[in-house]
Formats: C-alpha cells, structure tokens, sequence
C-alpha cells in the first residue's frame, strides 16, 4: 500500500542510478573543456564548427545537468527519476544519430590539432557505448512491476499550480518544436539560430532542446513536484550555464533577431521554472505536507 496522495510506483533499479552517475561525471568533464574553451573563444568538440558558441552552448548544458544526475539514485521511485533520465536518453541516442549522420564533419575526418582529433576519436565510442547502456537501462527499468516501490520512501505528492500549467506547456512545447526542426531540417531551421551554424551544430544543439522539452513536458505530465524533483534541479542549472557563455560571447549574437529573443525567453524560462518549483515545495514542506520521507534503513 502507497502513502496517501501517491500514486503507486516502480522501484528505481540499480542500472538506472548508475547510469545517471556514469553519464553525469562524463557529461561534467567534457562539458568543462567545451564550455571552458568556448570562454577563451575556441571551438572544441567532436566536429569542427565555425564558432565557438555552438559546442560551447553543448558543453554548458552537460555542464548544467551534471549535478542532477550524479544524484539521480536518490530518488524515491522510477516516477521521480524519468523526468531526468527520459531528457537523457533522448540527448545520448541523438548525440550518436547526429555524430553517425555528420562522420564527414568528424576532427578525426578533416584532420586538425592532435589533441582535437584524438577527442573526436574517442568520441564515437563513447557516445555509441552511452547511448546503447542508457535505451538498455531504459528497458530493463520498465520490466520491473508497477507499484513495487518501498513505500517508506514515498512522500505526499504536491501537485503543481494550475496556472502553472499552461505556462509549462508552452514552455515545452517550444523546446520541443526549436529541437526537432534544428534536428530534421538542419538546413531550414539553422538559418534561424542568431549566430553561424553548419549542419552537425544545428542538429547538435536540437538534441539538447529536445531533451529539454521532453523534460519539461514530462515534468508537466507528472503534475506532482516531488517527482519532478531531480529534473527541477537541473533545469535552473542549465540556464545559468548556457546563460554565462552567451554572455561571454555576446559579440557572436545576432541580438535583434527573433531567434535570439527566443533563445532568451525559454532559457529564462528555465530558470524561473526550476527556481518556483523549489519554492513550491520548499512551501508545501513548512505546510506540514511531508514531500519527503526519511529512508529506510539498509
């Protein structure tokens, strides 16, 4: 039997967890050296691109998430963990589909610094190891029975605002959109993006707009912030990350387009979607609504 106000769910497996901590503390160290490079104006990444701004905005958002996912397995449930862990299958199969799709724009295929090409190298097995474990995770997840999590780990569910509700839809919605037509047509969609893109940069940043809808739009199905939790704390961190390379290379932004209005509206949105769903339940906890319970002893 549940506690009260929850529903049922799955218990989080093992594979799940370590999944979140092994691509976190990849996503963190790569993201670094992309986003650290991209400060000091250099394009670093698995594919030349022709600014630095786009594997920089790449590198931030692994950046961003990180945290999150190295405490993914402290979550209560599967319900709790897959508004997190769905955004990253989505970002580890598209990364590879997008890496297999541009093999041609590789460093390790039009040559450059050493170091460069031997990242680009290491890339594609890394991204194709990742991707395959997270979708085999995935499944092995979903064959574990519903309404088999310990339910001293459960807390009261705090459903979200009803007038946040809208505002969350449309939010996802355009993470969504921006994602899959960066995605599947690069060529169109990339004239929109406020600074100089080629193909493998488009379609790179659309898997991570993607992810971040599918997050956001997962969170607002949920309707239940305490198993929103770890994606609440990743998407605030994400915004600030990308926010401070945009802002150091402002110079490269086309700031009277509407693509970079956009941009700025949804990562704003971003953060005062993660910064008011903590307050939320930060409020509910000193209503005496227990959002989260002590966990059993081993």
């Amino acid at each position: 039997m549940s506690s009260p106000g929850r529903r049922p769910g799955r218990e989080l497996s093992a594979a799940v967890a370590v999944m979140g901590t092994v691509v976190g503390v990849v996503s963190l160290g790569v993201g670094a050296l992309l986003a650290v490079a991209a400060l000091t104006g250099h394009a670093v990444g698995a594919w030349a691109s022709p600014e630095a701004l786009s594997p920089g905005l790449i590198g931030a958002a692994m950046v961003g998430v990180a945290p999150a996912l190295l405490t993914l397995g402290r979550a209560d449930d599967w319900e709790e963990a897959r508004s997190l862990y769905l955004p990253l299958v989505v970002v580890m199969t598209g990364l590879l589909a997008v890496t297999l799709l541009n093999l041609g724009s590789l460093r390790v295929a039009t040559g450059g610094p050493l170091f460069l090409v031997l990242f680009s190298l290491g890339w594609v097995p890394v991204v194709t190891l990742l991707a395959l474990a997270s979708a085999g995770c995935l499944a092995a997840q979903y064959r574990r029975p519903a309404g088999a999590a310990p339910t001293g780990r459960t807390g009261t569910a705090v459903p979200m605002p009803a007038w946040s509700r809208p505002l969350l839809a449309v939010l996802g919605s355009g993470w969504l959109g921006i994602g899959a037509g960066l995605l599947f047509l690069p060529g169109f969609w990339g004239a929109f993006v406020p600074w100089t893109v080629h193909r493998a940069d488009a379609q790179g940043l659309g898997v991570w707009a993607l992810s971040l809808g599918v997050g956001v739009l997962a969170s607002l199905a949920e309707d239940d912030l305490t198993r929103s939790r770890p994606a609440l704390r990743a998407v605030p961190a994400v915004a600030v990350a990308c926010g401070t390379v945009l802002a150091a290379r402002a110079a490269d932004v086309d700031w009277g387009s509407g693509g970079a209005v956009s941009l700025l509206a949804l990562l704003g949105g971003l953060l005062v979607t993660g910064a008011t769903g903590q307050l939320l339940l930060r409020g509910a906890a000193r209503a005496g609504n227990p959002v989260e319970r002590p966990h059993q002893a081993a």
